[in-house]
């Protein structure tokens, strides 16, 4: 009889191409060669000694203003938002250090193009020998509309729409060449079958595309899909389209609702409950010693202001938060911006009584998952998580870099690997491989589709049965 596999640990990493924390980067280990690219490239051997799934760079488009109508706290203090290099150029770079770590690159349905977006992250997936990932963002910042000649944010429900037609558009480009069309013979001459390389004549509310692309279909089929949306829209967004989905909890509990409700929404879309992976974000402080972890934090807590942690927090709700009293607690708010962000801080406010001022400190230098100590006792929080069905893994962000991700590899990812629970050596060739995920068929979008169309039917027959009862 043939033994089953034990489940394994996903790990990816949450990388700013910038100075990162507020605190963070003044750390004493901490380097702020941010504009070399070698900075990037040591960051990722780091993490594919690791045997780390992916990197996986945040990005914005805009220097946050949302506190006291001001770029000031962001660019004074170097928070999250201060700088950040374009992470598909930065993610180039890295590829071309690596052979097996995904990369991961954030962009935009609201400001980009279908067309060079496919084209951009095909590109990267043959460059990178089938490596590369999209994490998906409709954004909802005025700051970053104002820099794509908008004078107002697209409705938020307009969004979604916009960004499923988007991904329609991306996935029938990434089609329009066949996985054989492809053929560079010399004698015959015969650079690609025309038959093969297709129109694909898209004409819908948002977008008006003819293709085919002029890259050749990529090695994953389609790149990795990652999405963070926690809005019941975005859960759906996220259950007919993601990959791999990136949340923020403040307690296992809170983890575990999520992962159950989203692998329940991937089922009813017709989808396998292990096709779409769960990577909660996770911040270790890592020590030799729980004592020397606990006393690194009181040096970063040092380092640490409130305004730049209520600064990046405001950009995330997109609610200026300087117009309430710092010394008292957060109140209650109906957040037009991230609403996992919000549930995040308004669990954490109302367990511990926490001011607006302690807030800010706490999100400007915050260890999700509570993770700090030994390499031991931080892979007993990992694991536990993990064995609680409360994710398929973690995304990794580093209290300060890259040492911060040069510490947990020596010292949590020899305890995750000896439990088990974490791969030594890569099996796959590809992103998709080493997540333990098929590569799609040309044309499997159209069953996800298909899938959203019926459900949505569904829910409209319900609807109206419930009106006549």
């Amino acid at each position: 009889m043939t033994q089953a596999t034990p489940r394994q640990m996903h790990l990816a990493a949450f990388i700013i191409a910038g100075p990162g924390r507020a605190g963070g980067w003044r750390y004493p280990s901490s380097e702020s060669d941010w504009l070399n690219p070698t900075y990037y490239q040591k960051i990722a051997q780091t993490l594919e000694r690791g045997r780390f799934d992916m990197a996986f760079f945040a990005d914005i488009l805009a220097v946050p203003d949302r506190f006291q109508s001001s770029t000031d706290s962001q660019l004074r203090y170097g928070a999250l938002g201060s700088m950040r290099l374009d992470p598909t150029l930065v993610l180039t770079a890295m590829a071309s250090a690596t052979r097996h770590l995904g990369l991961v690159a954030t962009r935009s349905t609201s400001y980009f193009q279908p067309y060079e977006l496919a084209r951009s992250f095909a590109t990267l997936d043959h460059l990178s020998a089938g490596r590369s990932g999209w994490n998906v963002v409709t954004s909802f910042q005025d700051a970053e509309s104002k820099n794509f000649s908008l004078r107002e944010q697209i409705p938020k429900n307009e969004r979604y729409d916009r960004a499923d037609e988007f991904l329609e558009v991306v996935h029938q480009l990434w089609d329009s060449w066949e996985d054989d069309a492809l053929v560079a013979d010399r004698e015959a001459p015969l650079f690609a079958d025309p038959a093969k390389v297709h129109e694909i004549h898209h004409q819908g509310k948002w977008f008006d595309v003819r293709g085919p692309l002029n890259v050749p279909r990529p090695p994953q089929g389609y790149p990795l899909i990652v999405q963070a949306g926690a809005s019941d829209r975005g859960r759906d967004f996220a259950a007919q389209w993601a990959d791999v989905i990136f949340a923020s909890h403040d307690s296992l509990d809170s983890a575990q609702r999520f992962y159950k409700e989203m692998k329940e929404r991937v089922v009813r879309k017709g989808r396998s409950p292990d096709s779409l992976k769960i990577l909660p974000a996770a911040t270790p402080l890592v020590g030799e010693t729980r004592a020397i972890a606990e006393a690194k934090r009181e040096v970063l807590r040092d380092l640490t202001h409130a305004e730049p942690g209520l600064s990046t927090l405001a950009y995330h709700l997109d609610i200026d938060l300087g117009q309430y009293p710092l010394d008292a607690p957060l109140p209650d708010l109906n957040v037009p911006g991230v609403k996992g962000h919000y549930d995040e801080v308004r669990e954490a406010t109302d367990r511990e009584q926490l001011t607006l001022r302690e807030l800010g400190l706490r999100y400007g230098n915050r260890y999700e998952g509570g993770m700090i100590g030994s390499g031991k006792d931080v892979a007993d929080q990992m694991q536990h998580w993990f064995e609680e069905q409360a994710c398929d893994g973690f995304m990794i962000q580093a209290p300060y870099q890259p040492a911060g991700f040069e510490e947990f590899v020596r010292y949590v990812v020899p305890e995750l690997q000896h439990r088990k629970l974490l791969r030594t050596e890569y099996h796959g060739e590809t992103l998709r491989e080493n997540l333990g995920l098929e590569r799609p068929t040309v044309h499997a979008w159209k069953d996800r589709v298909e899938t959203r169309s019926t459900t949505e039917e569904s829910s409209s027959t319900l609807s109206t049965d419930k009106v006549a009862a």
